[in-house]
């Protein structure tokens, strides 16, 4: 018989710091809201679409509630990250961001800007140091 190790989630505290990012993808324009842990990594992510129907800000929602829960609990933001790169589903296309010029769905884009910003950027800082 396996055992089963219960794992901790690591919660943010009520007061912390964050990273809003506009952006559209299509046209479709969104703000990523990208909680801070004190040690600067991201400890939850909240997405809001401008003038959505209710299915699409639904589905959102209960992703970035799923990718929060994820990290919390101890999922390598790059292993997270790496789950939803590429994803493919409308909207998709050109987006606002000069680095992140395309991505195939909203999914796409936010991991494209995690992976940018925090799994990309830490790795570089550890290689200068």
């Amino acid at each position: 018989m396996s055992s089963v190790t219960k794992q901790m989630r690591r919660t943010l505290p009520a007061t912390h710091n964050s990273v809003t990012h506009k952006f559209s993808v299509n046209g479709h324009e969104g703000y990523l809201t990208i909680g801070l842990f004190d040690d600067g990594t991201p400890g939850e992510i909240f997405i809001k679409m401008s003038k959505e129907g209710s299915t699409l800000s639904g589905l959102i929602q209960g992703f970035c509630r799923a990718f929060s829960l994820a990290i919390q609990y101890g999922l390598p933001l790059q292993e997270a990250t790496d789950r939803f790169m590429n994803m493919r589903f409308d909207p998709m296309g050109r987006t606002s961001n000069p680095k992140i010029p395309d991505a195939t769905s909203i999914l796409d884009y936010v991991a494209q800007f995690l992976a940018m910003e925090f799994v990309l950027s830490n790795t570089r800082e550890a290689s200068a140091a």
